[in-house]
């Protein structure tokens, strides 16, 4: 109970990170096998979402455009990834997600260089950029079938969103897609 205490936190203040604890927890401390986690890690992080999305949703937080764009492509994603990551062993997934996992860690701990003028982009190049993000974070999402979470904010703030809203739009996301958690 005090480890699902501490996901709910970890997804609710950050965003995300719901699979990459609540998967551990289940293979390493209830003891069952790695496909099994991440489905049931669904059920967990997709009730967590729905519930931090109201408390961000109050405090205009999410930016709803964003999240519909981010998880329909997402989703197109997710289904072509699910379809490869099918054909890797439990291992190569294993160890695919814990890359992935640092990767992800020392690319939102580099310091940013805040721009002397706010960079101004076209809706379209902005869309387009949207989209591939989306896409992308669908495809590996689907192929490791769990880890969304933890890729959408970062990819949302190198969109350029504030983290605050990358937050708060990733919780909706998740929610609207629970394997993406």
């Amino acid at each position: 109970m005090i480890l699902a205490a501490l996901v709910g936190v970890a997804l609710g203040l950050l965003g995300g990170g719901g699979s990459i604890l609540t998967v551990p927890i289940f293979t390493l401390v209830l003891g069952t096998g790695t496909r099994e986690a991440i489905v049931s890690s669904l059920f967990v992080v997709a009730i967590t979402s729905v519930v931090s999305t109201a408390f961000r949703v109050r405090r205009r937080e999410v930016l709803w455009r964003v999240a519909a764009v981010f998880a329909a492509t997402g989703l197109l994603g997710g289904v072509a990834g699910g379809m490869v990551g099918r054909f890797f062993p439990e291992p190569v997934l294993t160890g695919l997600f814990a890359a992935i996992m640092i990767v992800t860690a020392i690319a939102m701990m580099r310091r940013r260089r805040e721009p002397t003028e706010p960079r101004q982009t076209r809706p379209i190049t902005r869309a387009i950029r949207t989209v591939a993000t989306g896409l992308d974070v669908g495809v590996l999402t689907g192929a490791l079938g769990a880890g969304g979470g933890f890729l959408i904010v970062p990819a949302l703030t190198f969109l350029g969103l504030p983290i605050a809203a990358a937050v708060g739009t990733s919780l909706l996301v998740i929610a609207m897609i629970p394997g993406d958690g």
